[in-house]
């Protein structure tokens, strides 16, 4: 079919101090068999030589550069309403520490013929370092723990091949058809990493879109380019798992979760950074300098913890403190 009347998919990849990670996932979509695209990269004010390197390699794509890092949502926000602007029927929002294989955008839309009820497809993502293996399809709502529980996570890639309805699709490799964001918006821009995707997808589950993981669409992801540390993936998790809930729980199911699950966890998180605090300041000169190392980034996990509850308490979302 001439590529006049296959459907236009703008590739949205945001880039942030990702300089060698995101030349790698462009020179891979070089090799995709689908005639009708468009890259976008959005640039977060990155400082690694980043931009000038794309320019040079890749002067075909659109490039389009922040001044300040606006995080996964708003980077790929900017990128979306360019898409949107410029009559995309399909947007693909792609980690830039990806590859992808060459069929992955015909597989994409084999499944949208295939589930025509879909709003968003997700890929089977491989690990980059183990390619055997599974990162995670995306998951489904735990009521009872207030958490998703994550689908095929670290499993045998060879065991997956079906698709199958899903509450949410990792945002790694997340195909998104046009009609979605005319009825729901764009992404959460205060989430500005994790769970933007769980939130985005479940809006879409409510307007009666379906949710899709298509394992026959493939990449491989080198996983967490995006955090600093432990410490910095930690205080996104708990300061946007509360956020999330706030949005898509009712009332009554909200009150149940903060009774049974949130608030105790919490007074637990309280309770062992106090008492692993004290521990670590009357023993630290017994403990060997590994030891101390070890024990002293445990702390700052749970510090990181309780740091995210505040900032959610305080309503203080956006990036995030410079120490985590």
């Amino acid at each position: 079919m001439p590529s006049a009347y296959l459907p236009k998919i703008f590739i949205i990849i945001v880039n942030w101090n990702g300089r060698q990670d995101t030349l790698i996932c462009l020179s891979s979509l070089e090799s995709l068999d689908y005639s009708n695209y468009q890259v976008i990269i959005v640039d977060n004010g990155s400082k690694d030589d980043s931009i000038s390197a794309i320019k040079l390699q890749f002067p075909n794509h659109v490039l389009l550069e922040n001044q300040t890092n606006l995080g996964f949502t708003g980077g790929n926000n900017i990128g979306i309403q360019y898409a949107l602007n410029y009559k995309a029927d399909f947007v693909l929002l792609l980690n830039n520490d990806t590859k992808v294989s060459s069929d992955l955008l015909k597989h994409f839309m084999l499944g949208f013929q295939q589930f025509p009820k879909a709003g968003v497809l997700g890929a089977k993502i491989c690990l980059m370092q183990n390619e055997g293996k599974l990162d995670h399809f995306g998951g489904t709502w735990n009521q009872k723990k207030g958490v998703f529980d994550l689908i095929g996570l670290h499993a045998l890639d060879e065991n997956w091949d079906t698709a199958f309805c899903i509450d949410y699709v990792c945002g790694a490799a997340m195909m998104i058809k046009k009609e979605v964001f005319e009825q729901i918006g764009l992404l959460e821009s205060r989430f500005f990493l994790i769970w933007e995707e769980s939130d985005f997808c479940m809006r879409a589950k409510r307007k009666g879109f379906q949710i899709i993981s298509y394992p026959s669409a493939k990449i491989w992801h080198k996983v967490s380019a995006s955090f600093t540390g432990k410490t910095h993936s930690t205080y996104f998790w708990w300061r946007n798992r509360l956020l999330w809930i706030e949005r898509n729980c009712a009332f009554k199911h909200l009150l149940s979760i903060y009774t049974r699950v949130l608030i105790p966890e919490t007074l637990h998180l309280i309770k062992i950074y106090l008492l692993k605090s004290i521990q670590y300041t009357c023993f630290k000169p017994f403990y060997a300098k590994a030891e101390q190392e070890r024990k002293r980034h445990k702390l700052f996990t749970y510090k990181a913890a309780l740091r995210g509850i505040k900032d959610y308490l305080l309503r203080r979302f956006g990036p995030g403190p410079d120490c985590y």
